[in-house]
């Protein structure tokens, strides 16, 4: 690392004030500091810091999305074969899987990072490191086969619309990653929904198993039918279900290796466990209900298979939890975690046309979270101001 710090430092001067390259600046310093720390710190007396700052916070997070990208890679070969009616090892699958999901990354995050520093030097400032995570989450959120130049009009939306409008990082309303997905299912629905967008090469037909369909759990159990089958017509196990072995968005599928990630966030104060464990009890709270009065099969479904399929436990880990976008009060994490999981589950049962509700469900309370918070403050201060008045008296 000495080498390739004295190497930025030798062409650091042309970027800085005065330099040819000014105009570039901001650019230069978001590539400088994903290496290095910045060497800026707090020395005011009044100003307490730990060693913990964005950066570190926010890999983190990355760190944390490890396990669930790893098997979305694993997935995504496995699938590929398994509907050409191929044998093929673990390493030929991990090798496919990585060939078709490292170009949306990369698209993700040169037009998100490019947008980031286009708008960072227009305003004069820096370019907050943020995106760094959202360039993950988009590709996560994504089917493995969808095309690139949506990824790429996707991101853009979702960085400006839903970021940069509101004046950047830590200032948006609405989660970006979230956004890029929504926009992509409202716009091109027949690429983010069906039965084929969820198996790279699928769509060609080439080669193709007869009859094979890589249709999810969820998208069958819309059709109101008790049984679930992957495409060869074998029955999936509860077993299936969490491991991840099914049909979904590259990062959504595996329920194990999105705790494991949990993990990772809760034992290192990044994430906030009390919406995790809100939302998937809001998730239980309405599958029980809907158990109760159910009329059909997508009703009766056990309450544990819906924590188990579609985006729900990728939701609840690294969506609902985004510290921008979720309530700040201790209280209200817990209401707004409880809503996030209730609607979620209703919407995809009640909504036939949308058999997947995690994502409708967080953006609606990532608009409804400032006004949990006001309401959690204002009773905190009706309470003090009555405590007050007693020892007043």
């Amino acid at each position: 690392m000495s080498s390739l710090r004295r190497f930025v430092d030798k062409i650091k001067p042309p970027f800085e004030k005065g330099g040819k390259l000014h105009i570039f600046l901001a650019g230069f310093e978001a590539i400088e500091s994903f290496f290095f720390v910045p060497n800026q710190v707090t020395r005011g007396r009044v100003h307490i810091k730990d060693a913990n700052d964005m950066k570190r916070s926010l890999i983190l997070v990355m760190i944390a999305m490890v396990p669930a990208l790893l098997f979305g890679i694993w997935n995504t070969g496995f699938h590929h074969f398994q509907s050409l009616g191929v044998e093929a090892d673990f390493w030929q699958m991990i090798w496919f899987g990585f060939l078709k999901i490292l170009p949306i990354i990369i698209v993700s995050y040169v037009v998100g990072l490019g947008i980031e520093i286009a708008f960072a030097q227009m305003r004069n400032e820096e370019v907050a490191e943020g995106y760094f995570v959202s360039g993950m989450l988009i590709p996560l959120v994504m089917p493995a086969d969808v095309p690139l130049w949506m990824v790429a009009v996707a991101t853009v939306f979702a960085v400006v619309i839903g970021k940069e409008v509101f004046g950047g990082t830590g200032m948006n309303i609405l989660n970006p990653a979230l956004v890029a997905r929504a926009f992509l299912f409202f716009a091109y629905p027949s690429s983010m929904s069906g039965d084929k967008v969820w198996i790279a090469g699928l769509t060609e037909g080439t080669g193709v198993v007869d009859g094979y369909s890589g249709s999810t759990i969820l998208g069958q159990a819309a059709s109101n039918t008790s049984s679930f089958v992957n495409g060869l017509g074998e029955s999936y196990t509860s077993w299936d279900m969490f491991l991840g072995t099914i049909p979904g968005s590259i990062g959504e599928t595996s329920t194990l290796a999105i705790l494991i990630g949990a993990l990772i966030l809760i034992l290192t104060g990044v994430g906030s466990w009390k919406i995790i464990v809100s939302v998937f009890a809001g998730g239980t709270a309405m599958g029980l209900l809907l158990n109760a009065f159910a009329v059909n099969e997508f009703m009766a479904m056990p309450f544990w298979e819906h924590l188990l399929l579609g985006g729900f436990a990728f939701g609840a880990v690294f969506m609902a939890t985004d510290p921008v976008t979720a309530t700040q009060t201790e209280k209200g994490k817990w209401i707004y975690g409880f809503l996030i999981g209730f609607l979620a589950i209703l919407i995809r049962v009640l909504n036939p046309a949308y058999p997947e509700g995690v994502m409708m469900a967080i953006l609606l309370m990532n608009v409804f979270a400032p006004l949990i918070d006001h309401y959690i403050v204002e009773g905190n201060i009706k309470k003090r101001l009555k405590r007050a008045k007693v020892t007043a008296n």
